[in-house]
């Protein structure tokens, strides 16, 4: 999978580990937005990092997690991004550039965060984003 692919979808890109105490609250919230939006162009991305398998997939099944989860066994892809804590979020416009990032839990079901999501969705272009904002 890659970002260049899923240029015209907006993009929640979230770096998570299963030992990560804030990563297991947003998950759920992520899922929420998944289904909430998934037919509308959003798009979820977990990128478990440096885990393996058996663990990332015990997981999701745990949680009910059904969006996209990727493995970054060795750190490079997180390394690549500049992830130096755990959760890390970036919100990825229609046009393929970052519009926000969360170091840290995030209320992402909020009224903000819905907000937020609506506004990149509803921006066919990717001219808009919430630059400034925090969920």
């Amino acid at each position: 999978m890659s970002l260049a692919a899923l240029r015209g979808k907006v993009v929640i890109l979230n770096f998570w580990a299963t030992w990560c105490r804030e990563c297991r609250t947003e998950m759920p919230a992520f899922e929420t937005l998944y289904r909430r939006f998934g037919a509308r162009g959003l798009v979820v991305v977990g990128v478990n990092t440096r885990e393996g398998a058996p663990a990332a997939q015990a997981y999701a099944r745990e949680l009910g997690l059904t969006f996209p989860l990727l493995l970054d066994p060795d750190g490079t892809v997180t390394a690549r991004f500049g992830v130096i804590g755990l959760p890390t979020t970036f919100l990825i416009g229609r046009d393929g550039r970052a519009v926000a990032l969360a170091v840290g839990a995030r209320e992402w079901t909020s009224a903000t965060a819905l907000d937020i999501a609506e506004t990149l969705l509803a921006d066919p272009a990717g001219e808009a984003g919430p630059r400034g904002t925090r969920p």
